[in-house]
């Protein structure tokens, strides 16, 4: 997050305060947000604020000139916007830190805010600024209680979270109004040209690349830019679209949850385009803000479902997913909880003593499909990844490609495949190798493909550190494979 300093009080750097609330209301207009209709995501993410945090009121607002208006509220019926001054949110986005009021009839600002001296009663407030990538903060997320309280430092900091989730959000509708303006801009000029065939011809090319462009970059923010280096374990994923034209729907992450463990997912979005896009984001963000409050796989899931239930954007759109958390051993390797939401097995590989490799199916049976009930159940399982063993992740369009006589892989193809890898099993290897499989099937065009891989390195592995290795096709192009290779000693 850009370091900003607050805006000054109005004293004899006045001007400058001016010029610097000038540039903040630019940011503003330029996201084009203000009295726009309601908004599903938004409200989401009110309603996830008011559940992690357990209070009556929690709301999305943008700090205009002389008002604050709220995007999404929760708690809060009938409330559009309230005068800026004196504003609990005007002062919250003066910082850019988490703002904590534990008592506000303590407080000399805040005792004065109609929200406080009104009917409502507020006692406590808490605010994270919503911060662009330049620096500019356009409103705060907000959670409010009618007694005191206090706000631990955990608290504050999936306050913020939740507060990047609104940004990420503003940005991508900003990509979109972007992407619309320049197609209507493309009709007029198409219709003032419509005799010039040959222009139009070109034209019609031009947009096609603006669009696998597009789809392009809205699919590197779904996805992280590179793995993680997590001490002791090797990671490898590879990522491809089925068509440069359309946003995919499959999705990944490995991030830390405290405490030296780590947490990874991988899924699959009912659907693909701008639609299932927006469900990868909610999706994603879900789960990375869920595991920080509770990092059990079977519980982000629960928090997934009800998230996806809540959001009346989301329609009939649901997703399967695998949740693990690694937890490392004190004899090397790690404790794997794997929970799964109606997604096909995970693999475990592991040298068997005639120098094979054993390949088994990590299945938790029960897990139902995410978001598509209310009442759905989630499944979990434990194993151990010990030295020298691997686990593999996939999405179906690796089990539903088919061979060059017509069968898809399936499971069995797949398992085939799997105990032909050679020992110790390495993360980077398999993934290489699954790569090179799906490279010789002629029909991988029809669904996305993600994997994901983590081994544990024997002691003799590597010396020199833990590898990470990812395979992007999230490219312009979206059919060429890009290696990077982060180094971590």
């Amino acid at each position: 997050m850009p370091e900003q300093a607050s805006p000054p009080a109005i004293t004899a750097n006045a001007p400058a305060a001016a010029s610097a609330e000038a540039a903040r209301m630019a940011a503003v207009r330029r996201y084009d947000i203000l009295d726009t209709p309601p908004d599903g995501a938004y409200d989401r993410v009110a309603a996830l604020a008011a559940r992690l945090f357990e209070v009556p009121v929690a709301t999305v607002t943008i700090v205009d000139e002389d008002r604050i208006w709220f995007k999404a509220t929760h708690g809060l019926e009938g409330v559009t916007e309230i005068g800026r001054d004196p504003g609990l949110c005007a002062s919250a986005v003066l910082t850019d830190d988490t703002t904590v009021i534990p008592d506000t009839l303590l407080d000399p600002v805040a005792c004065s805010n109609p929200l406080v001296a009104g009917p409502l009663g507020v006692r406590f407030y808490a605010a994270a600024p919503i911060i662009t990538a330049d620096g500019y903060r356009l409103g705060t997320v907000n959670v409010l209680d009618t007694r005191p309280r206090e706000l631990s430092e955990g608290d504050a900091a999936t306050l913020a979270d939740l507060a990047a989730v609104v940004r990420d959000q503003l940005e991508l509708r900003l990509s979109t109004l972007h992407v619309v303006r320049a197609e209507q801009e493309r009709r007029k000029v198409e219709e003032d040209r419509r005799q010039a065939e040959a222009e139009a011809r070109r034209r019609a090319e031009r947009d096609k690349e603006a669009i696998a462009t597009f789809a392009s970059t809205l699919q590197r923010t779904l996805v992280p830019p590179a793995l993680p280096a997590v001490p002791g374990l090797e990671l490898a994923c590879h990522y491809k679209t089925a068509s440069p034209q359309e946003v995919g729907g499959d999705f990944y992450d490995v991030f830390p949850v405290g405490g030296g463990r780590w947490a990874f997912f991988l899924g699959d979005v009912c659907g693909k385009g701008a639609e299932a896009a927006s469900v990868t984001s909610l999706t994603r963000y879900t789960l990375r803000a869920a595991a920080l409050v509770d990092a059990d796989p079977t519980a982000a899931l629960k928090a997934l479902n009800t998230a996806l239930l809540l959001d009346a954007a989301v329609g009939t759109r649901f997703c399967t997913a695998v949740f693990g958390l690694l937890d490392p051993a004190q004899d090397g390797g790690f404790t794997v909880t794997l929970a799964t939401g109606g997604h096909p097995p995970a693999y475990h590989l592991s040298p068997a003593e005639n120098g094979t490799v054993r390949v088994e199916a990590v299945r938790a049976e029960g897990g139902m499909l995410v978001g598509a009930f209310a009442e759905a159940a989630f499944a979990s399982r434990t194993l151990r990844l010990a030295p020298g063993e691997g686990l593999l992740l996939y999405t179906d369009g690796l089990t539903e490609a088919r061979t060059a006589d017509g069968h898809m892989l399936a499971d069995t193809g797949l398992t085939d495949f799997l105990a032909q890898r050679p020992t110790p099993v390495s993360a980077g290897t398999l993934i290489k190798d699954t790569v090179a499989l799906l490279d010789t099937l002629p029909d991988t065009e029809r669904d996305d493909v993600a994997l994901l891989a983590l081994s544990v390195p024997s002691a003799d592995a590597a010396p020199a550190g833990i590898t990470t290795t990812a395979h992007s096709a999230a490219a312009p192009t979206a059919d060429v494979s890009v290696g990077q290779e982060n180094r971590r000693p």
